[in-house]
């Protein structure tokens, strides 16, 4: 009987462990860049929970963005890294999505977002000459 109420006391406190994800920001503006550039930047995040946090997976919108993940649990309180690198040789305006999924209680499910432009450099000094 006691083993039973100790196991069940166990059970009822690890229940009350969770994981939180906050994000530092969760939109990074790459601005202005130019074509070629180094496309990689870095998303800042914290378990603010009271139980390790994994991220599952990270995927993105498009395949002109690849995401990279933390490969073990971000125990609480700690800070963690999620990684996207665009292909700045595609010129145009950024809009992409990364999709965060994790075992956060509250949010195990989020997006996080890029944008910008970049800009072809041959074009601009192109167009200044004429």
């Amino acid at each position: 009987m006691i083993l039973f109420i100790g196991f069940l006391g166990f059970n009822l406190n690890a229940q009350d462990a969770k994981a939180e994800i906050k994000f530092k920001t969760e939109v990074i503006d790459y601005g202005e860049i130019a074509k070629g550039s180094d496309g990689v930047r870095q998303f800042e995040f914290t378990n603010t929970g009271n139980a390790p946090l994994v991220i599952s997976k990270v995927y993105s919108s498009c395949g002109c963005t690849i995401p990279k993940k933390p490969e073990g649990p971000i125990a609480p309180g700690e800070t963690g890294i999620i990684e996207v690198k665009y292909d700045t040789k595609r010129v145009g305006p950024i809009r992409k999505t990364v999709t965060v999924n994790s075992n956060a209680a509250d949010n195990p499910t989020m997006s996080i977002k890029i944008k910008g432009t970049v800009l072809d450099t041959n074009k601009s000094v192109l167009e200044k000459k004429n």
